[in-house]
């Protein structure tokens, strides 16, 4: 079922095959940290056959004390910005990538609703980080509309899209 940017099951599989085949051939591995996706992203890359050659782990850290002890994020970050923050997704992504040695990797974190947005930060609101080993994090704040099922979905997608950009840019 499409969703407003035209996400679907579709799309999420052909941009997880090219992602496998960009791995494949350049050696990379990846991680993901995902907190409001709740392990989607790494559950589309990990449908490809194969992915355990270049998919290294996924961590879901729902919690300020996940995203601290998983992730290395800074209780300081998470009192200060939030957990749906740039700050608190270049923490994520960079934890991710140093904790678990892999080339790539991708975090997410946001508000899927229905609950817990705010007039700052409404349902929607999503930062993608990512980063390349040796390379500076990147985050990117995105503002989704749609049920939690679609903010999910286009939070899956818009982060997918960002890990094949890195991989071959």
């Amino acid at each position: 079922m499409p969703t407003f940017d035209g996400a679907d099951d579709r799309e999420l599989n052909d941009l997880a095959q090219a992602i496998a085949a960009v791995c494949l051939q350049r050696g990379a591995t990846l991680v993901t940290a995902e907190s409001c996706t709740g392990g989607w992203i790494a559950k589309t890359l990990t449908d490809v056959a194969g992915s355990s050659s270049w998919f290294e782990c996924g961590v879901v850290a729902y919690s300020y004390e996940a995203k601290e002890a998983l992730l290395g994020v800074r209780p300081e970050t998470l009192e200060h910005q939030g957990a749906v923050s740039r700050e608190t997704a270049i923490e994520m992504v960079s934890g991710a990538l140093a904790r678990f040695g892999a080339t790539v990797a991708v975090a997410v974190t946001g508000i899927a609703g229905p609950s817990g947005g705010t007039a700052e930060k409404p349902v929607g609101t999503v930062w993608v980080g990512w980063k390349r080993r040796g390379g500076y994090a990147q985050a990117e704040l995105f503002h989704f509309a749609g049920d939690r099922e679609a903010v999910r979905r286009q939070t899956v997608a818009a982060a997918l899209r960002g890990v094949q950009k890195i991989l071959t840019g």
